[in-house]
């Protein structure tokens, strides 16, 4: 590993040497984790350094978190969920941000319960207790979910609230019946905690007709109007990246665990691998390629968003995404 890494620690170093560097800050959604090695892997093997940038990676505290840091200058650009950019967009379009790059092309959004809890369909959390963080883009899109199951939300008591890493905890303790979490981020970490894959039940929200997008690199418009050559760059490099992780997850990890050495490599990369199948490599990302968003589903996306969160406006699709900045299509369509 010690190896790997000082060769594409030597790649950025030529790399830097013929360019003049456009400096760059980005802020994931989250922790180190698989989904997020893309982006680790870009840096490491000097991709953004050869596009003439240099780019500082930080890790997140949560999508909404990201959001507000990149409209408040603290970042440059960053990776968070795109219908919590949506919800801040049309409270704060003073400040709205614009999503560049889709990620996430399937959204992951779930509840999570196990085994025994007498929980077979989504309706079965009626009377259910359910908990999770004040901010989970699960828990907030949860009416939309609820509609779409026929869920009776007056049969659903208080939400449990606690912080992230307690929530697999209180799950296999009992003392909630269901979580709502990002569905790789859930399984991943009960079957780290011991929890048998059989004994997990997963409702997926895009399983039941709910087809909203997940994660986007966004920024303002500002960045792209002063530097639009930074951004393209930024997106070549990107992509670069994403076909190296999803061809060769395992080094993939090998950089993810230099940036974090707690890691659990197998648990991360499982993660990954789960993210691949299910986020990733999509019908749509099969025909459209990475990053690029359908302009018709995504119009269905955002009325779902304002609809869940009570929005006063809709925003129109061109308001949210914008697909002018990406490699051509030749460039992100998956490799055989």
């Amino acid at each position: 590993m010690k190896r790997s890494v000082t060769c594409a620690m030597l790649v950025l170093a030529l790399a830097s040497a013929g360019l003049a560097q456009t400096n760059l800050k980005f802020t994931l959604d989250w922790a180190y984790q698989g989904p997020q090695a893309p982006f680790l892997v870009a840096l490491a093997k000097g991709y953004f350094a050869q596009e003439g940038l240099n780019v500082i990676i930080d890790r997140g505290y949560g999508s909404a978190d990201a959001v507000s840091k990149i409209a408040g200058g603290a970042y440059d650009l960053g990776y968070a969920d795109i219908n919590s950019m949506i919800e801040f967009n049309v409270t704060n379009p003073d400040a709205a941000l614009i999503a560049i790059a889709i990620v996430l092309d399937k959204a992951p959004f779930s509840l999570v319960t196990l085994k025994g809890k007498g929980i077979a369909t989504p309706k079965d959390v009626e009377g259910k207790r359910i908990g999770a963080p004040a901010g989970d883009a699960s828990r907030r899109l949860f009416p939309l979910f609820a509609m779409a199951t026929g869920i009776d939300q007056s049969k659903i008591g208080e939400w449990t609230t606690m912080t992230p890493a307690l929530r697999e905890q209180l799950l296999i303790q009992g003392q909630v019946d269901v979580i709502s979490a990002h569905f790789f981020t859930a399984v991943l970490n009960l079957r780290a905690a011991g929890v048998p894959e059989d004994q997990i039940q997963v409702f997926l929200y895009a399983d039941y007709g709910l087809d909203l997008y997940g994660n986007a690199v966004m920024c303002s418009p500002n960045l792209l109007q002063e530097k639009p050559e930074a951004v393209r760059g930024f997106l070549r490099a990107l992509t670069r990246a994403w076909h190296d992780t999803i061809a060769n997850p395992d080094e993939a990890i090998r950089i993810l665990q230099a940036r974090d050495p707690l890691i659990d490599p197998a648990v991360e990369k499982a993660r990954l691998l789960l993210a691949i199948e299910r986020c990733m490599l999509t019908p749509d990302v099969l025909e459209r390629g990475f990053g690029d968003a359908k302009l018709v589903r995504l119009a269905g996306a955002i009325a779902l968003v304002a609809q869940a969160f009570g929005l006063p406006t809709v925003p129109t699709p061109d308001q949210v995404f914008t697909g002018a900045f990406l490699p051509p299509l030749e460039d992100r369509l998956p490799r055989k």
